[in-house]
């Protein structure tokens, strides 16, 4: 697999899926979740709804991923997820790495071959940028996938430096 960083807005990667860093009501919300939204368009948000009336009555878990499609966005589908809120107090890394790790199995599921994410948690959930970066790097080139491209895609300098300095300290044969 290829991992790639490219500066800049997700809503328009021209890929199979984009991740959302979703909210676990799956209604749209701030942020990444509510570019996607809004880029999107409604057809968006009413699987959101059809999904949150059927299998995710009390919301989408946090470290799980789900995919609808990605309605006006310049992907197929959108598959969202739901990020840990950092606490200084608790280690909720393995829920970090679930969400990428959730969100490549959906992309298998769907035969995604290039996938964008973004720096889940990184944002209004408060996780360290550095660690946001560690965890996501790692755990994507760690897991088992037939996706062949995933692109962070990443809004700010600092974001695409912390991912830069984690993708370079990967021990790649």
């Amino acid at each position: 697999m290829r991992i790639t960083l490219v500066p800049g807005d997700i809503t328009t990667q021209n890929v199979d899926a984009v991740v959302n860093a979703a909210n676990s009501s799956l209604l749209g919300g701030g942020g990444v979740d509510g570019a996607i939204h809004r880029r999107g368009g409604p057809a968006i948000l009413a699987e959101c709804r059809e999904l949150r009336a059927s299998r995710y009555v009390n919301g989408l878990p946090t470290g799980m991923a789900v995919a609808t499609t990605a309605g006006e966005l310049p992907a197929r589908w959108v598959i969202h997820t739901v990020g840990p809120v950092f606490s200084a107090g608790e280690d909720r890394s393995e829920l970090l790495a679930s969400c990428y790790r959730e969100s490549l199995r959906v992309a298998d599921e769907l035969g995604a071959a290039g996938v964008a994410f973004p720096a889940v948690s990184a944002g209004v959930y408060g996780w360290p940028m550095d660690d946001a970066a560690r965890i996501a790097v790692g755990t994507v080139s760690a897991t088992a996938t037939r996706v062949s491209e995933v692109r962070f895609v990443l809004f700010t300098a600092d974001a695409h430096a912390a991912f830069d300095l984690a993708l370079s300290l990967l021990d790649r044969p």
